[in-house]
C-alpha cells in the first residue's frame, strides 16, 4: 500500500459528507472531498438545475411505474435544490440504536439560521392555504427554514433552482468552510470502489475525465447519497447494500383561485404532520417550468397558463420499506396498495383545504419521490458509529437512516455528520 495521503477521504459533498469535512478540517485533519458533480457557481437558472438535478439517468431516475426521483449532482448535492425546511431530528429514534445526537442538534441550532419565515417573506399563496387549513381545524403552522432571511429577495422563485444570493443554507457552504481550513475538493470525480488491504479500507478508486485514479487514506467516509453509496459499497464487495429502502413519495394537489396572482414565493413555508397516516402536507408553490411539468404529466393542458393563480399543496408520505437499487443505479420499487391509499387520503384532505380557500378545478399530479434512503441502515450494515463491518470505512448520508422516514432529512444528517467527525478525530 502507498503511504496514506490524507487522514480522511470523503466520497460526496451533501449535508452528511460536507459536515464531516468541515468538522474534521477545523480539527486539523488532512481532508479530501471527491464530488461527482461540478463546482460552478449556482446561478438559479432552470438550465443549470436541469443539468445538475433533472438530467435523465444522472440526477433524474425513473422507477418501473414512472415515478420520478430527483437528486442533485453538484458540490453540495441535493441541498442546492431543497426547500431548506428544517424538521427537528428524531432524537428518540436514534437513541434506540445507541446514537445520542442531542449535543450536535444544539450546536447546529447555534450555528445555522433556523426559524420560520417572517411575515414579509411568507407568500400570499402559503398564507391563503394556512388560513384555510386552520379554519378547518388542522394544526397547520409555519415551518422552520435554513434561510438567512436578510439575504432573501422578495417575489423570488429561485429556491427551486438553487439560490444565487446565498440566502438558503446549503452544504456547499460547509464545503467552502472546510476548504478554508485546508481541505481539498476534487470535482468531476466519480468514486467507483473501496481499495482493500488485509480486510481494511485503505483508499478509494475514482474516475475523472475518463482516467482512473487511486487515493490512499486512514479513514474513508462514503457520503454519496441513498442511491450512490450502496452502489459504491456493492462494487467494493458489500453486496447486501441497496435493499429494502424508502423514497418518500409525494403528490401535489392544485386548484385555481380568482383573486390571487402569484407563483413566486418560498415553498414549504407552512404545513402539518398527519401522524396517524404517516404523511405531511405543506404549501408547495413551484415556478412556472415545474408547474408546467406537473400539469402536462397528468394531461391538464388547459391549466398550463394558470400558474399565477393556482394554489398548490404537497402531500408527502412515509412509505413502507421495500425494493432494491440495481448495480447500475436504477431504482426498482413500487408503491404498495397501502401507500397509495394513504396518499389518496392526503389528497382528500388537501382538496378540502383548497376548496375552503376558494379554489376550483382541483386535481392531483403524478407521483414524485424525494430523499431515497435506508439503503445502508444503522443496525444492519453500519454500527452506532456509522462504521461498516470493515475497519476504517464509514457511511454518512440518508442511506444510514434505519427506518421509514417521510420528512426532509437535512437537519438529521448535519447532526450525524458532526457526531461522526468527532468520532473520527478522537
Amino acid at each position: 500500500m502507498k503511504y496514506p495521503e490524507y487522514d480522511i477521504v470523503i466520497a460526496g459533498t451533501g449535508p452528511g459528507g460536507a459536515t464531516v469535512a468541515r468538522e474534521a478540517a477545523k480539527r486539523g485533519k488532512k481532508v479530501l472531498m471527491l464530488e461527482w458533480g461540478d463546482n460552478r457557481p449556482i446561478n438559479g437558472t432552470v438550465v443549470q438545475a436541469f443539468k445538475n438535478a433533472l438530467f435523465p439517468g444522472r440526477g433524474l431516475l425513473i422507477t418501473p411505474e414512472l415515478l420520478a426521483i430527483v437528486r442533485g449532482i453538484t458540490t453540495g448535492g441535493s441541498s442546492i435544490y431543497y426547500y431548506a425546511t428544517a424538521f427537528d431530528p428524531p432524537i428518540d429514534l436514534f437513541k434506540k440504536y445507541g446514537i445520542k445526537i442531542d449535543n450536535e442538534v444544539e450546536e447546529i441550532r447555534r450555528e445555522l439560521p433556523i426559524a420560520p419565515l417572517s411575515d414579509q417573506l411568507f407568500g400570499k399563496m402559503a398564507k391563503r392555504i394556512m388560513d384555510s387549513a386552520q379554519d378547518l381545524g388542522y394544526a397547520w403552522k409555519k415551518l422552520n427554514k435554513f434561510i438567512y432571511q436578510e439575504r432573501c429577495h422578495p417575489d423570488c422563485y429561485q429556491c427551486n433552482y438553487g439560490c444565487p444570493y446565498g440566502a438558503k443554507w446549503n452544504a456547499r457552504m460547509y464545503v467552502h468552510e472546510a476548504q478554508l481550513k485546508g481541505a481539498r475538493l476534487i470535482n468531476l470525480a466519480k468514486v467507483k470502489k473501496v481499495i482493500w488491504e488485509n480486510n481494511q479500507a485503505v483508499g478509494l478508486e475514482y474516475k475523472r475525465l475518463g482516467v482512473t485514479h487511486k487515493v490512499f487514506t486512514h479513514k474513508i467516509v462514503i457520503a454519496a447519497g441513498g442511491i450512490g453509496s450502496p452502489i459504491i459499497l456493492r462494487n467494493s464487495g458489500i453486496k447486501e447494500a441497496g435493499y429494502n429502502f424508502f423514497f418518500d413519495p409525494l403528490i401535489c394537489v392544485m386548484g385555481s383561485v380568482r383573486d390571487i396572482k402569484g407563483g413566486r414565493e418560498i415553498p414549504m413555508a407552512s404545513g402539518v404532520n398527519i401522524d396517524e397516516d404517516g404523511y405531511i402536507m405543506t404549501d408547495m408553490t413551484v415556478p412556472t417550468a415545474l408547474y408546467s411539468f406537473f400539469t402536462t404529466t397528468v394531461f391538464r393542458f388547459h391549466k398550463l397558463f394558470s400558474h399565477k393563480n393556482t394554489l398548490q399543496i404537497m402531500v408527502k408520505l412515509k412509505d413502507r420499506l421495500g425494493g432494491r437499487i440495481t448495480d447500475k443505479g436504477g431504482v426498482r420499487k413500487r408503491l404498495s396498495k397501502n401507500d397509495r391509499q394513504r396518499l389518496m387520503r392526503g389528497y382528500v384532505k388537501a382538496k378540502e383545504i383548497l376548496k375552503k380557500a376558494g379554489a376550483r378545478d382541483i386535481f392531483k399530479t403524478w407521483y414524485v419521490a424525494a430523499h431515497p434512503g435506508g439503503t445502508v441502515k444503522i443496525g444492519e450494515l453500519v454500527d452506532k458509529n456509522l462504521q461498516t463491518k470493515f475497519d476504517n470505512l464509514f457511511v454518512c448520508d440518508c442511506s444510514v437512516i434505519p427506518e421509514a422516514w417521510g420528512l426532509p432529512p437535512t437537519f438529521t444528517l448535519l447532526a450525524l455528520g458532526k457526531r461522526l467527525a468527532k468520532h473520527l478525530c478522537n
